[in-house]
């Protein structure tokens, strides 16, 4: 499954992890991904959301 958030497509980043050598090995920054229940379109649904989604109150939780 797809690390990306079904609101505002938030998907993980890329870049180096340096060491304290200096030492450069790729990495991957994940969203933090919650599954919650949302109204959409006047329907409940579960959804993978990032918590910038869910603070932000871009979605109406369901019941």
């Amino acid at each position: 499954m797809a690390q990306v958030c079904d609101i505002c497509g938030k998907a993980p980043a890329s870049g180096n992890a340096v060491s304290h050598a200096h030492n450069k090995t790729r990495r991957r920054w994940m969203p933090n991904l919650q599954r919650i229940k949302i109204v959409r379109q006047g329907r409940s649904k579960r959804v993978r959301v990032c918590t910038r989604c869910i603070k932000s109150d871009r979605i109406l939780k369901a019941a």
